[in-house]
C-alpha cells in the first residue's frame, strides 16, 4: 500500500505545485498585466505633459526679453485648497465634457460599474481586472483630452481634482480612483471599495446644483480620476 508524504495534498506535492502556478499565472493574466498596462496608458500623456513643459520652460529661460511665443491660457489665481467657486464648476463640467466624449462607448461599462457601487454591489478582483484591461485604451486618450481641457481652461491638475473632490460630495457620490486601485494591486493588495460618502457644505451643493444633471450624467469618469 502507497501512501503520500506529509503536506502534499490530494493532488500530490507535484499536483499542489501546478495549481499554484495555474492560480499565478491567472492574476497574472486576469489582475496584475491589466493593471500595468493601465497604469501605463495612465502615466503616458502625463509624462509627454511633463516633458513638454521642461521643453517649454527651458525655452522661455534662453529666449529674447521680447518673445513673441505664443503662450498657453494662465493659470487661474485660485490655488488647491482654495473653496470652490463657481467659475471652479463651470470650468470643470466643460473639462468633463471632453472626457466624457474622448471615453467614447467605454463610458457606458464605467457607468454599469458605478451604478453597482451606489446600489451596494462591491466589485471582484476579477471584475476589477476586466475594467481595467478594457479600459486601457480609452483612459489613455481621456487623459490626454483632459489635459488639453486643463490647459485651456487654465486648471492644474491638482486644483481639478480638489474640484472633482468637492462635486462628488455636492452630488452625493462616493470617490473611487480605479488609478489608485491599479497601483494597490500592483503592490497585491485588493483596496476597498466600499467607501462611504462624504458630506458637503452648503456652498458647495449650492454652487454644484445648477449642474448637478449634467455632472451626475458624466460622474462615472471620475472612477477613473478624470
Amino acid at each position: 500500500m502507497f501512501r503520500r508524504g506529509p503536506g502534499c495534498g490530494c493532488f500530490g506535492c507535484g499536483g499542489s505545485l501546478l495549481v499554484l502556478l495555474a492560480l499565478l499565472g491567472a492574476a497574472w493574466v486576469f489582475v496584475l498585466r491589466p493593471a500595468q498596462d493601465f497604469l501605463a496608458g495612465v502615466r503616458g500623456p502625463q509624462s509627454t505633459q511633463t516633458q513638454s513643459t521642461q521643453t517649454q520652460s527651458t525655452q522661455t529661460q534662453t529666449a529674447p526679453p521680447q518673445s513673441t511665443q505664443p503662450q498657453s491660457a494662465p493659470q487661474t489665481g485660485t490655488t488647491v485648497g482654495d473653496a470652490l467657486t463657481r467659475t471652479d464648476v463651470q470650468k470643470f463640467v466643460r473639462v468633463r465634457r471632453k472626457v466624457r466624449d474622448a471615453l467614447g462607448p467605454q463610458f457606458a461599462e464605467l457607468q454599469t460599474l458605478l451604478t453597482e457601487i451606489q446600489a451596494g454591489q462591491t466589485p471582484n478582483v476579477l471584475q476589477v481586472g476586466t475594467l481595467l484591461r478594457n479600459m486601457t485604451g480609452g483612459v489613455t486618450q481621456a487623459r490626454a483630452a483632459q489635459a488639453a481641457a486643463l490647459d485651456a481652461e487654465g486648471l492644474t491638475p491638482e486644483r481639478y481634482a480638489t474640484v472633482r473632490f468637492a462635486v462628488n460630495r455636492a452630488l452625493g457620490l462616493p470617490t473611487i480612483d480605479f488609478v489608485q486601485v491599479a497601483e494597490s494591486l500592483q503592490r497585491g493588495q485588493f483596496p476597498d471599495l466600499t467607501k462611504s460618502v462624504q458630506t458637503a457644505s452648503p456652498k458647495e451643493k449650492e454652487l454644484v446644483a445648477p449642474f448637478a444633471r449634467e455632472l451626475r450624467a458624466t460622474a462615472a469618469a471620475g472612477l477613473l480620476g478624470l
